[in-house]
């Protein structure tokens, strides 16, 4: 029988709606000679709105029928930047460019069927990537009338142009199948001319196989850049003798660029401002001075000669832009940064650094705050696969463990913010050296009398719901499980889905006719028979990454063996649910549902 731990006075549950409602979150941070402005997702409506900030007051620029947000490589990113008047924006609904004046209405700046991201400003024109179904190439729009040319093609994917002080040189990063831009990429250069731009030319990434993201020109037009060549994502500058590497923490400076417009990294006339992680901790430095106090991430930075702006986040307050005084240390919370519970119930993050395999596995560990004193374990398993969790206040976590849960949030072997090494563990590995650390973490916190053993449940979505099917399709550890748009055939996954992610198998797993014999043996369909307990599928209708079919089918062959079965399916979703309603109507069912396999009641 499980001792039950004492507490205090009861106090009022904390509801799934008001989990959802707390994930406010902020994205491309950026500053102009007009103030600071930001991106703000609201889940009450899972619109993305323009804020701008100025003299202390904060204004909504996005109007009603607006949301702003991209989809180029569907992940998006670099979805708005700021011209002399105001700003330019990627529409959520039809994904074209809009330009509105600070005090005015969006105008439609383009038109077509092509979709736009990684958007910049610079001489009168705006630079972006577009995508044209599997063609994307670089581009200027003219600002005052929408006229557009092609600046580079040729290659499979582009992000980050931007040009130098002067204006005379171009720099982008690209890369070519079948790599992703966190295995390898290319820093590319053309310089302008009376003809235009000279052909391009690669000045980092062709000799050998590195992750380069994040190109920056400082005030002088030395141009910078974030690589792996060393190991980790750390700032190198040019020099006479090619790139060198500036004096920086060995640890990663930037997460694994999913989406486009990220910025953890800026130079400046003393040195740089920089982001990066260790022990999954984020911390903060300006010029080698560091101003990272209690947050524990930090994205999308800028500054001034007087303030430090980011935003951050921290064990017990979620997202927030915060600026942050360069000569008193103070920190202004301009947006955001409000926790849901009191400090005192919040759970906090425990480093986890476990023994796996051959290995060791990484991840955070967040003690129930009530019930059993050996509680059940939810282990939360993130997408990408080659994402990241972070020590930072989640609602969702927060959610379980207010509910007598312990939860592992686990940084696998293959996650990012640990170096290019571990980060490449996953290579041929998927399926395999993750589940090995998703099911040796219960064993190792077990042993130490941190949870119920016997009582530990696994979920996951996208990629993190693949390897909760094969933990539970492989190995004999929970009790229950959940796939939130989980991929149960990653042969099927590879002909459907999009260029952006069309040859990232290969890299996980192998080519699908050579290695055959090792997708059917990591292909959780084609072992559902091997799962014994009860299992949750969660699945948006809209979803262009892994297409409801894929949960269909495993829902499917589960209930052709007799196994407990629970199906969600929602109309108006794609590929992560960003509706309020529906977040919420799936976190409740999924407690409800471990509730009724643990043999408990409402």
């Amino acid at each position: 029988m499980n001792e039950t731990r004492a507490s205090s006075p009861k106090a009022e549950p904390f509801s799934a709606t008001a989990a959802v409602a707390a994930g406010v979150d902020f994205a491309e941070l950026q500053l102009g000679a007009h103030g600071l402005f930001w991106n703000e997702y609201r889940p009450t409506d899972a619109a993305c709105r323009i804020w701008h900030w100025r003299d202390g007051l904060a204004k909504c620029l996005t109007p009603a029928g607006f949301s702003v947000r991209s989809r180029v490589y569907e992940y998006g990113g670099g979805a708005f930047c700021l011209t002399p008047d105001g700003i330019v924006f990627v529409n959520e609904a039809d994904q074209q460019l809009y330009r509105q004046t600070l005090d005015g209405e969006p105008v439609a700046l383009t038109s077509g069927e092509c979709r736009y991201g990684d958007v910049h400003f610079a001489n009168g024109q705006v630079l972006a990537v577009e995508e044209n179904g599997d063609c994307h190439r670089l581009v200027a729009v003219d600002l005052a009338n929408g006229d557009g040319h092609t600046l580079v093609e040729g290659a499979d994917f582009y992000a980050s142009p931007i040009i130098s002080p002067d204006g005379q040189r171009l720099a982008w990063i690209e890369w070519s199948r079948p790599h992703q831009p966190w295995t390898s990429t290319r820093l590319m250069i053309a310089e302008r001319s009376s003809n235009g731009l000279s052909a391009p030319r690669c000045v980092a990434g062709e000799a050998l196989e590195e992750s380069i993201q994040q190109p920056r020109f400082d005030a002088n037009g030395r141009l910078g850049c974030l690589t792996d060549r060393g190991g980790y994502w750390q700032p190198w500058v040019e020099s006479a003798n090619g790139f060198q590497p500036l004096a920086s923490a060995e640890a990663d400076h930037a997460p694994a660029p999913w989406q486009l417009g990220g910025c953890t990294w800026l130079p400046t006339d003393e040195g740089f401002l920089a982001s990066w992680s260790e022990g999954g901790f984020g911390h903060l430095a300006l010029n080698g001075e560091d101003f990272t106090g209690d947050y524990s991430r930090f994205r999308h930075l800028a500054v001034d000669d007087q303030i430090i702006y980011c935003i951050a986040a921290s064990p017990i307050s979620p997202s927030a832009v915060i600026a942050i005084d360069r000569k008193s240390r103070e920190v202004n919370v301009l947006a955001g940064g409000v926790a849901p519970l009191p400090a005192e119930r919040i759970s906090r993050p425990q480093t986890l650094r476990y023994p796996s395999g051959s290995g060791e596995a990484h991840g955070f560990f967040y003690p129930a705050t009530n019930g059993d004193a050996k509680p059940p374990l939810v282990v939360f398993i993130h997408g990408g696969p080659t994402s990241a969790c972070y020590p930072m206040l989640d609602p969702r976590i927060q959610y379980w463990t207010q509910r007598g849960f312990a939860v592992a949030d686990l940084n696998y072997r293959g996650s990012s913010g640990y170096g290019r090494e571990y980060r490449q563990a996953l290579h041929l590995s998927w399926g395999a050296v993750d589940v090995e650390d998703a099911c040796a973490v219960v064993a190792y916190l077990a042993e130490r009398g941190m949870i119920d053993g016997e009582r530990a449940f696994i979920r996951g979505g996208s990629a993190g719901g693949y390897t909760t099917l094969c933990a539970l399709a492989f190995h004999q550890v929970f009790r229950a499980g959940a796939s939130l748009y989980g991929v149960s055939d990653p042969v099927a996954l590879g002909r459907a889905t999009h260029k952006f992610e069309g040859d990232y198998l290969d890299w996980l797993i192998g080519n699908p006719e050579q290695d055959a014999e090792r997708y059917a043996a990591r292909t959780p369909l084609l072992h559902a028979g091997n799962i014994r307990v009860p299992v949750i599928f969660f699945q948006g209708e809209l979803d262009a990454v892994v297409v409801p079919q894929q949960t269909r089918d495993m829902v499917t062959a589960l209930e052709r063996n007799g196994i407990e079965v629970e199906a969600h399916y929602y109309a108006d979703e794609r590929h992560g649910f960003r509706r309020a309603a529906n977040q919420a109507h799936a976190l409740e069912q999924e407690w409800r549902f471990y509730r009724r396999v643990m043999g408990l009641t409402d």
